[in-house]
């Protein structure tokens, strides 16, 4: 088996805000499998300054990989612990290589366009009004689940925006998410849970900033609005540590995102966890191309959890990969009438 890496730079249509700044670009890589005349490939999703792999020896670990990939994926994932993003790479990569056609990594119901998965409609940080044309984009578009990303302009403005949307539609017409990024200070976390929560939101990902454990248990049991534990998870790699976050927060939720937490093996253990102590959880994807996208969505889909799922809609880039994927009134499918494009890959 011979085994190859390549970068790759997604270029934004548009500068999109988060709490941690502008983006204009999303580096991500690729592992390239080939054996006995066939190919696989996986998606190694590195987010610059939140993935815990983001390190200056990224690349060289690549390398690395590439050298020893007649280990196999067991042993090969064991060893990549400290580098969530190629784990998940990994594991795509060797599903692909497995698969008829190289793309359709867990055969379902999804991949045959019998069915969709409901996923919620982001709407990025921006201006307030920029903010507001996109939820009413967002509705009008058939999405009955928006996320909003919260804790970069002002509070009240925010807030502002909440009432906007609760004035023209009530909790059964829209499920409203929203998504601290870790913005709020702990001193006032409560108080802003509070107001929030007269909205009737579905949740809150990630109030405050991770590794606070006793800060957040405290925040989880006294809160008027269900936590979602995002960022939280981050670097976490024992089941010991991650047994010991779920049973000390005992959040509401948890967000799977397998580019940051290990992939599906990773991902999977952290189901299993929040099962065991009645948490509930959902699936987000976490900037990546179409290629883990699709990854990601054909996972997601034989998971048999009815929730809106937090998975992207490949279109935020100019430069992204043709695929069967695709949205409709809040729903992402699998087209089978459509096909795959790598020529942006060489």
């Amino acid at each position: 088996m011979n085994a190859s890496y390549q970068q790759y730079i997604l270029q934004f249509k548009r500068p999109s805000g988060t709490s941690r700044g502008i983006l204009k670009q999303k580096e991500t890589w690729f592992v390239l499998l080939e054996h006995q005349g066939k190919q696989g490939i996986g998606e190694c999703g590195l987010l610059r300054g939140l993935s815990i792999d983001d390190r200056k020896d990224y690349e060289e670990k690549l390398q690395w990989l590439c050298g020893h990939i007649y280990l196999g994926l067991d042993a090969l994932y064991e060893q990549l612990k400290e580098f969530p993003s190629i784990q998940f790479g990994l594991e795509q990569a060797f599903l692909s290589l497995q698969s008829e056609d190289k793309f359709t990594l867990f055969p379902s119901d999804f991949t045959k366009n019998r069915t969709g998965i409901m996923i919620n409609g982001l709407v990025w940080m921006g201006e307030k009004e920029f903010m507001r044309n996109q939820i009413i984009d967002k509705i009008e578009t058939g999405f009955k689940c928006i996320k909003l990303k919260i804790g970069a302009i002002n509070f009240e403005e925010e807030i502002a925006l909440l009432n906007f949307i609760r004035k023209e539609f009530d909790q059964s017409d829209i499920e409203i998410r929203v998504d601290a990024n870790g913005a709020f200070l702990v001193e006032d976390a409560l108080d802003k849970l509070k107001i929030l929560s007269d909205f009737q939101l579905h949740s809150i990902e990630q109030p405050i900033k991770q590794g606070q454990l006793e800060i957040m248990a405290q925040l989880c049991e006294q809160t008027p609005l269900p936590i979602a534990l995002d960022e939280e998870l981050i670097g976490v790699f024992g089941h010991d540590e991650k047994q010991k976050i779920v049973q000390t927060i005992r959040p509401q939720y948890i967000i799977l995102k397998p580019s940051l937490i290990g992939g599906f093996k990773g991902s999977e253990q952290w189901i299993d966890l929040a099962e065991e102590n009645h948490v509930g959880w959902w699936v987000t994807s976490a900037l990546e191309s179409n290629i883990g996208l699709n990854a990601i969505a054909q996972w997601t889909a034989t998971l048999n959890n009815d929730m809106p799922q937090g998975l992207g809609t490949g279109g935020l880039y100019t430069n992204n990969f043709d695929s069967p994927l695709v949205v409709e009134n809040g729903f992402l499918h699998c087209d089978s009438n459509l096909d795959w494009d790598l020529k942006f890959l060489k």
